[in-house]
């Protein structure tokens, strides 16, 4: 019975991973191979010009990309780690109330935000930048970030608060000195959820940033499939580009997250 439920797994990794392994397929196939009958299931004639095509137009948007997901991490964890201690420790008044409205407002979808920060940006003009957009991706990470740091600041035992207060620290020393040293699993958590939604933002991007040069990655992809119909090694080698790094970051975090996530669910 074992056995069968390995092999179970192995096909259901492997119809998972089948998408991916095709999108690297196609970027080192050839042009000329793109409508071979059958189609080739390996690059047997690879070749690179799809990489070297990507490399030279998208590199601007890997960096937009990479400067706005920068950007958002820093301004999610600057709002939600004093949120999330001060609804943790220092119970201020309506803090269950608080709680509720984060988690509504996780629910609400990303086309209707999108929609009020068009109305909004076309008064402040704040359409068409980068910062905007980095505003825009943090209003999806601040809540998830407040809860998970309430969850775990919660568990933090008083007693070291308290000596904290005896030796006459502040409430910032304390913060800074004690709670954020001890939040480093829930810190790196927040930060790659963050940096990977602000990633792969499609919503935002489309909707406050169409009609500027300098765009996202997610966007960039969007505008190379419709002028390049025909350069699908182009258009693969870009996406398989825009997924190294968060393949990277997964793996690399993959241990803290574990940690992070789970942060707070188990009472002693």
């Amino acid at each position: 019975m074992r056995h069968w439920k390995t092999l179970a797994g192995i096909v259901l990794v492997a119809l998972m991973l089948f998408p991916v392994y095709w999108m690297v397929n196609v970027s080192l196939t050839r042009t000329g191979d793109m409508r071979a009958d059958p189609p080739h299931w390996f690059p047997w004639n690879p070749t690179f010009e799809g990489y070297a095509a990507a490399f030279g137009q998208q590199l601007p948007a890997l960096a937009t990309s990479l400067f706005i997901g920068l950007g958002t991490v820093a301004l999610t964890l600057a709002v939600s780690l004093p949120a999330g201690y001060a609804l943790a420790k220092l119970r201020p008044r309506g803090g269950r109330a608080i709680d509720f409205l984060l988690l509504v407002a996780q629910m609400i979808p990303a086309v209707v935000m999108a929609m009020g920060f068009y109305a909004i940006y076309i008064r402040l003009g704040l359409l068409n930048t980068v910062p905007g957009l980095i505003v825009a991706d943090s209003t999806l990470a601040v809540p998830f970030g407040v809860l998970l740091f309430r969850a775990f600041m919660a568990g933090i035992p008083g007693e070291l608060l308290s000596a904290a207060q005896l030796d006459g620290a502040s409430t910032w020393r304390t913060f800074r000195s004690i709670i954020l040293p001890l939040s480093r699993n829930s810190v790196i958590t927040v930060s790659l959820f963050t940096f990977l939604w602000a990633w792969s933002d499609f919503i935002f991007a489309s909707t406050l940033n169409r009609n500027s040069d300098v765009i996202p990655i997610t966007l960039g992809i969007f505008r190379y499939i419709g002028n390049n119909t025909t350069q699908w090694n182009s258009i693969m080698a870009t996406a398989v580009i825009a997924s190294v790094p968060a393949a990277f970051l997964l793996v690399l975090a993959q241990r803290y997250i574990a940690a992070g996530v789970t942060a707070g669910a188990v009472k002693d």
